[in-house]
């Protein structure tokens, strides 16, 4: 999310950065918005302030026994708050319109990002691993699992519907086989905190990490319970009570009460307020929904949100194995077969929280951790630069990994390496203070490390023999209990 005085004196570049995304020019519609949130803003402090002074001034006059001057001063109050309030919903409007718009917009890609309209103008940086020769003609991952019997996507349909699996025996203990392996390997040589997360997250979460509100299609959302709805009814009618306590008190207010009565006056307005501001909040958290993590990228992000760190604490560096869930909204047609694509997958992530300056170096660091391991289970692999046209919302850089498939004879995503500067800690408010004692945004980085079920694919399709058979990597047999061959069960 941007910053609009960063905008304002940045406009030229920040529109650059959008066109490089094959987007319009829109820092002069964003000035306009701006513009008109800070004339309602002004309209309401102006005549905020002349119904604090007119309020006094009542006392005043009643006090000397100028009555008529009193009474035409009650008149004013009685008409600024009328028109405070018309201020007020304009000024909240303004800034909620101008809010959308920023959140609305995809990070600025770095200068050396290239240039380009789709995965076809990536960039590949470094091919790692040769391909395996076969003496066979190599099958696809479902063929290789289904003729285990161990790959089964009729019974998941069944149960859940298109794009599931059920995993059994020795593939359902390939699959934690890899995620202990990776989770063992980040934590205990590439410095990661093991994390086991929250799934399910409120909207600041998933506004904070920009899967919202952009991407709302491509989530999951749960609902809340039936009886959620009699709370809220009990919270909007105490609210309602609250709300006539505080026009009562302001009445008091305007009409000039003296001395001491006006003292606890003032304290049941504030009082009134209060109240009211909780049963508003929470209203709004039982009626959020709690939204199906697309990635613990989310959760793992979110660790630092309105949060000030202490420079000295970072880098943060944290992973976690959990189940990924997406709608896939866009992929009709797209891997209808198998498990390259699927709602629900297993995925363990890697996130950093680092200072501005330290965050290149970091995203150049979390590519080789992701690498390794592929690295260790002996997959042929490449590197890619994403370009502009291909890169995430989020995202100033992004590297694939991209995992060697001889079933499909291509190269196929695995992993996804981003750093994403202060884009995402200005939408969670998640700050450092420097050695100067100022707070500043931190930086995020995330990436795959890696997509457990996209691993076991590759594992299946690189490791399959002539008999059917699939020998398992020696870097995993120890996850395995010693099993070095997974054969029809």
């Amino acid at each position: 999310m941007y910053d609009i005085k960063w905008i304002r004196e940045n406009a030229e570049s920040f529109d650059r950065g959008l066109k490089r995304r094959g987007l319009e020019p829109r820092a002069e519609k964003l000035f306009a918005l701006d513009d008109a949130r800070r004339w309602a803003i002004a309209k309401s402090q102006k005549t905020q302030e002349r119904r604090n002074a007119a309020s006094k001034e009542i006392g005043a006059a009643m006090k000397a026994g100028v009555f008529l001057r009193a009474d035409a001063l009650k008149t004013e109050v009685a008409e600024l708050k009328t028109a405070l309030a018309a201020y007020e919903t304009e000024e909240r409007e303004a800034i909620a319109e101008l809010d959308k718009a920023l959140a609305e917009i995809p990070n600025t890609p770095l200068d050396d990002v290239p240039d380009g309209a789709d995965e076809n103008d990536n960039v590949e940086l470094r091919r790692v691993g040769e391909p395996r020769a076969m003496d066979l003609q190599p099958n696809e991952h479902f063929d290789i699992g289904e003729a285990l019997g161990l790959m089964d996507f009729e019974t998941a349909a069944k149960i859940s519907g298109a794009r599931f699996v059920v995993l059994k025996g020795a593939l359902a203990r390939l699959q934690r086989a890899l995620s202990q392996f990776m989770l063992d390997l980040h934590t205990s040589e590439h410095g990661y905190t093991e994390v086991n997360p929250p799934i399910l997250v409120r909207d600041d979460a998933m506004f904070g990490t920009a899967q919202l509100p952009k991407f709302r299609e491509d989530q999951f959302w749960t609902t809340t319970q039936p009886e959620v709805d009699e709370l809220i009814e009990q919270h909007e009618a105490a609210s309602a009570k609250a709300s006539d306590k505080e026009k009562v008190a302001q009445q008091k207010l305007d009409e000039g009460t003296p001395g001491e009565i006006r003292r606890n006056v003032q304290v049941d307005l504030i009082a009134a307020k209060v109240q009211k501001e909780r049963r508003v909040r929470a209203i709004a958290q039982l009626r959020s929904n709690f939204w199906l993590i697309p990635t613990a990228e989310v959760p793992l992000t979110n660790l630092v949100r309105e949060k000030i760190l202490d420079e000295k604490e970072l880098p943060l560096r944290f992973t976690a194995c959990t189940p990924c869930f997406r709608a896939e909204a866009g992929a009709a047609g797209k891997d209808t077969r198998g498990m390259i694509r699927q709602h629900q997958f297993t995925k363990v992530e890697l996130v950093s929280i680092t200072t501005p300056n330290a965050s290149l170096a970091e995203h150049d660091r979390m590519l080789l951790c992701a690498e390794e391991v592929l690295k260790r289970i002996k997959l042929p692999y490449r590197v890619v630069t994403l370009c502009t046209g291909d890169m995430g919302f989020a995202s100033q850089k992004t590297y694939d990994i991209e995992v060697w498939l001889p079933g499909q004879n291509r190269y196929r995503e695995i992993s996804s390496v981003s750093v994403c500067g202060d884009f995402q800690a200005r939408r969670m408010n998640a700050r450092y203070r420097a050695g100067d004692g100022k707070p500043r945004f931190v930086h995020t980085l995330n990436g795959s490390g890696v997509a457990v079920g996209r691993a076991l694919v590759a594992v299946l399709e690189n490791y399959q023999n002539a008999d059917g058979s699939v020998t398992v990597p020696e870097a995993l047999r120890v996850y395995m209990g010693g099993i070095e061959t997974i054969t029809k069960a």
